[in-house]
């Protein structure tokens, strides 16, 4: 690295030097080239793109993109940026339509040296407009959280699918995709979907291994067994901990019953259906807490990518998570101070049906998807939503969410587009019978599946870190 490198690095950012894998992978960045990178959150990811983006602004005009699918994230992202005086914004959903066109405005005049988008951002002429204004281009795309890319990964993003075609559109710039885990099939469905081969695309891994971490499975009985063992671990450690649901009706319940039993204790709960502020109040209480404060979180996986608090102590799974995937990108948000950590996951059995009957609402049939399109095409409605497309195919009492991802699916195929309105859509054109490839559909599912397998087998052996490392297998392939 040099001198120039090196200033930027202490100036800006008030280190002295890189850890050895950063700095391969900044030098390789630097070079020019492009890189996959697997690391987890709060190892310092985000350097290995926030330093070339300013080292390579001396050398020539150009902006930084940086997608990610996390608000939350980017916008505190910027706001570290912006205060080390580095020329950096963000653009998403949360913002006025004159405070985009503002910001649009700048990017095209140069102004950012990082503009942080989410994905779906890639659909808005606008944006894409102001890209094409920025002397010099785009000299650096970063991909945060790469893994929800890949349909074959358990956090599927169906924006993030058109980014390899974007990336040609962008003429082809030094690529850089991080993500905290990815299994040998999602490496390599990232680098099909951006185009790039193994060796033009390399990856480079920190171990995976958190000897600080204990990994420990429960087997349990049912909800009153659940709540005594919830209750035990949140009374045994101090400092903040998170309980993992799968479903917001039992993370409700439970947070009731669990208040009595921990009076000294803050119980929050987080989860998809909460409004923004309230969102936002409950992470922000969440990510100040001292480690003297005694704060239970209660959520779903919407709490999740992007939270790099220090100084958890536990996390609890009180119900199965869907994937390996999912379980130990939630279990390594505890301990990143290095201090000794629980990670408990309570198993029951019965939670199987949960995680399979996600499975079925993720991947509705072709049929059931024509069957949605013609109740939209049938409609006299300009626009709609989810609860009334619903009502129109099922009726009344089916509380599934197939609808939801059957609306993602054909507003993926242009049949259908978002609204301004969040979660009102738009018809756009009539679903053709071979929009849909029921075989494909079908493979996926099996995928879905066949990964809540390896989470039995996880818990069905004897050694769960041994199984986790050999899942991943990392060792295979890292970059030079």
């Amino acid at each position: 690295m040099d001198a120039a490198v090196t200033k930027i690095l202490r100036e800006r950012f008030g280190f002295e030097s890189l850890r050895p894998l950063q700095q391969r992978i900044v030098d390789r960045v630097l070079a020019g080239d492009d890189a996959l990178v697997v690391m987890p959150t709060g190892s310092g990811k985000s350097l290995c793109y926030q330093l070339p983006a300013l080292a390579l602004t001396p050398e020539a005009p150009g902006v930084t993109l940086v997608f990610s699918p996390l608000i939350a994230l980017m916008e505190d992202q910027v706001s570290a940026l912006q205060k080390k005086g580095i020329a950096a914004a963000y653009v998403n959903s949360t913002l006025s339509r004159a405070e985009r066109e503002r910001r649009y405005e700048a990017l095209g005049q140069g102004e950012y040296q990082l503009i942080y988008a989410t994905p779906e951002r890639m659909g808005k002429p606008a944006f894409v407009e102001a890209l094409q204004r920025v002397a010099g281009g785009v000299k650096l795309l970063a991909i945060d959280e790469a893994h929800c890319i890949t349909k074959w990964g358990h956090d599927l993003r169906p924006a993030y699918q058109d980014v390899g075609e974007f990336r040609r559109l962008l003429g082809c710039p030094p690529t850089i995709a991080l993500t905290a885990t990815a299994t040998a099939r999602v490496r390599e469905d990232i680098r099909a979907t951006l185009g790039r081969s193994e060796t033009e695309m390399p990856l480079f891994a920190a171990p995976l291994d958190r000897p600080n971490l204990s990994l420990e499975i429960e087997e349990v009985w049912d909800d009153d067994d659940k709540l005594r063992h919830i209750a035990d671990i949140a009374q045994e450690l101090p400092g903040t901990g998170i309980v993992y649901f799968a479903l917001i009706k039992h993370l409700d319940q439970f947070a009731a019953r669990i208040r009595p039993l921990l009076p000294d204790h803050e119980v929050a709960i987080y989860h998809g259906k909460l409004d923004a502020k309230k969102k936002k109040q409950v992470y922000d209480r969440f990510i100040a807490a001292k480690p003297t404060r005694r704060l239970l979180l209660l959520a779903t996986n919407a709490f999740g990518m992007g939270v790099d608090k220090a100084d958890i102590r536990f996390i609890i799974h009180a119900q199965v998570p869907g994937s390996v995937e999912a379980y130990y990108q939630e279990v390594g948000r505890a301990g990143r101070d290095g201090e000794s950590s629980r990670c408990v996951l309570l198993y029951s059995q019965d939670d199987l049906a949960i995680q399979q009957q996600f499975a079925e609402w993720m991947n509705p049939s072709a049929e059931t998807i024509h069957s949605i399109a013609g109740a939209i095409e049938r409609s006299q409605h300009a626009d709609f939503d989810s609860e009334e497309v619903r009502l129109a195919v099922f009726g009344k009492g089916r509380g599934d969410n197939r609808v939801e991802y059957a609306l993602i699916t054909l507003a993926k195929l242009g049949v259908i587009e978002p609204t301004a309105i969040v979660d009102r859509y738009r018809k756009i054109r009539q679903l053709d019978d071979d929009d849909i490839d029921a075989d494909e559909i079908d493979e996926k599912k099996r995928a879905d599946l066949t990964r809540l397998l390896d989470i039995v087998k996880m818990v069905q052996g004897d050694d769960v870190r041994r199984f986790v490392l050999e899942y991943f297998d990392l060792e295979a392939s890292l970059g030079s």
